[in-house]
């Protein structure tokens, strides 16, 4: 009883144990792999916004892959990221769908401006 009324509060606890493991994973890296992997995943937090629990964990857990098998084959850094590390943040991001803390606001924002439409029109 208890753990789901601390879940209703602070989200899935067991989200944030896989989360953890993630997180470990990244950590675990050599380097430069892990310096790396943690300054995207800084990013990814800014940008992203994503508030979908599987789908963060489901990304997290592609992301820890994609570097543990870099760090295995010797790949270098540049070659995971490219030329312009943003454009691969991002476009990494994109890759997974879920909600986002702005999909509330572009709510607002769409209902906002039909609301001043049906104003204008009286």
């Amino acid at each position: 009883m208890a753990a789901k009324w601390i879940e209703t509060i602070t989200g899935s606890l067991e989200q944030k144990k896989q989360f953890r493991q993630y997180a470990a994973r990244i950590d675990a890296l050599p380097e430069p792999y892990a310096a790396a992997a943690k300054a995207l995943q800084r990013y990814f937090t800014y940008y992203g916004g994503i508030t979908d629990g599987d789908t963060l964990l489901t990304m997290f857990g592609d992301f820890a892959d994609l570097w543990e098998r870099a760090a295995t084959d010797g790949t270098p850094v540049r070659g995971i990221v490219g030329d312009d590390p943003v454009e691969f943040a991002e476009t990494f991001v994109q890759s997974y769908s879920g909600k986002k803390w702005i999909d509330k606001e572009r709510a607002r924002l769409v209902q906002a401006i039909e609301d001043a439409e049906r104003e204008e029109r009286q």
